[in-house]
């Protein structure tokens, strides 16, 4: 998908550097941001967690609601529910959008990292926060 990389450079990144900055050790935070156009927004559920000294885990499970004018004029709008991922919502994670933004974001944040299975349509990566290896933004 086209919108992966920009999704990953102007909401999810930014998204990463906030919850990495305000939150201290130890506990699992999270935040859940758009990206869209007129026919459709892409949601992406950010999870981060320090694991160590220097090093965070981020989960991102990402999906798409669609809000083309066919949906309104067949009565069938986007709900609110779809905008979240369960208990909250609806949402389904899209596993092709979400590998490819959790991607774009490690190109971003740790090239060369590989992402790995973290549950419910989650993927995660591991970035260096402090030191050699960590992006400005988290130096």
């Amino acid at each position: 998908m086209v919108y992966a990389e920009p999704m990953a450079r102007a909401v999810v990144a930014p998204a990463v550097v906030e919850l990495l900055q305000r939150f201290p050790r130890g506990r699992e935070f999270t935040t859940t941001v758009s990206f869209g156009g007129d026919d459709f927004t892409l949601r992406a559920h950010v999870r981060v967690r320090r694991t160590a000294p220097g090093l965070a885990k981020v989960s991102l499970a990402c999906w798409v609601v669609n809000k083309d004018t066919a949906r309104y004029l067949g009565g069938n709008p986007p709900r609110e529910d779809e905008s979240f991922l369960p208990p909250e919502g609806t949402a389904v994670p899209d596993a092709s959008l979400t590998a490819r933004v959790v991607g774009a974001l490690a190109t971003r944040l740790n090239p060369g990292a590989a992402s790995r299975p973290d549950g419910d349509g989650h993927l995660a990566i591991d970035v260096p926060t402090s030191g050699l290896g960590a992006p400005d933004a988290l130096a």
